[in-house]
């Protein structure tokens, strides 16, 4: 009786202990569970997670890149997260990602805001971007085809449709996409994605720009310009008025800044509002 009660699992923790060891069908049955959960459960949740996080990430970010979002907005962590039915951490991690980026300021006991444009970076910024398009835009006129000219002359076509229906948005867009096409007509898209990394900044200060009256009028004046040497297979005059048009940039910050004070700062990025 007493080695019986010792193989059935016993009714002391002595014998019971003894079962566990002695045989392994328990061994066979619980220890999947406790393996299959981690494999199955715990990584699934952390790329949903991960994946929460950077659809969070890329709706702020574009947010705060088109100036839906202002500099110096707080940012309530509690409202997104209920937007998106999350809990707050996949939204604290979209919010470190673009502290690093420089977009957001973080305040561990005053909450978190739309960073200001650092207008000390603005020149720096826009010199390698004309850098880059300039070498991009010298490519361009040197090997473009009739019909990526046609795409260009395309582009500003709808450039001039979203100026005319006072468009700001729109226009932003059609702009973008024209520096795209040169890089694409250059065979170097990547100068492109190397240009759109620098630019962060200069974009939130550019789209102050657009209601300048007469701006946008003026930017389709110097894309023209662009186009026509591009066409002309007229590498260094590609490269000139490249060049002016990003110059014409550079020169308007002051006066953007003197407008709009509250969304600018003298502090170097990351160094808080």
């Amino acid at each position: 009786m007493t080695s019986g009660i010792d193989e059935t699992g016993g009714k002391t923790a002595e014998g019971t202990a003894e079962a566990h060891a002695a045989s392994p069908k328990p061994r066979t049955r619980t220890a999947p569970m406790r393996r299959t959960a981690p494999k199955t459960a715990l990584p699934g949740a952390a790329l949903r997670g991960s994946t929460v996080s950077a659809a969070i990430h890329r709706e702020l970010r574009a947010e705060i890149v088109s100036m839906r979002r202002k500099p110096g907005e707080p940012i309530v962590e509690k409202r997104i997260a209920q937007d998106h039915g999350v809990s707050r951490t996949p939204v604290r991690e979209a919010l470190l990602r673009l502290a690093d980026e420089g977009l957001v300021d973080i305040f561990p006991q005053s909450g978190s805001f739309v960073s200001r444009i650092p207008v000390a970076e603005l020149p720096e910024a826009i010199l390698i971007r004309k850098a880059l398009e300039e070498a991009a835009v010298r490519y361009a006129a040197a090997q473009a085809t009739r019909s990526q000219v046609a795409r260009l002359r395309a582009n500003l076509e709808y450039q001039r449709e979203m100026s005319e229906g006072a468009d700001a948005g729109g226009f932003h867009e059609a702009d973008e996409a024209f520096h795209a096409l040169i890089a694409d007509t250059a065979g170097c898209p990547g100068f492109w994605t190397l240009t759109r990394q620098v630019k962060v900044q200069v974009d939130r200060y550019r789209l102050l720009t657009l209601p300048v009256p007469g701006r946008i009028r003026s930017v389709i004046a110097e894309h023209t310009a662009i186009v026509d040497a591009i066409e002309a297979h007229d590498p260094a005059r590609a490269a000139e008025t490249m060049a002016a048009h990003l110059d014409s940039l550079r020169a308007s910050i002051g006066d953007i800044r003197e407008n709009n004070p509250f969304f600018f700062s003298d502090r170097p990025e990351g160094a808080g509002g």
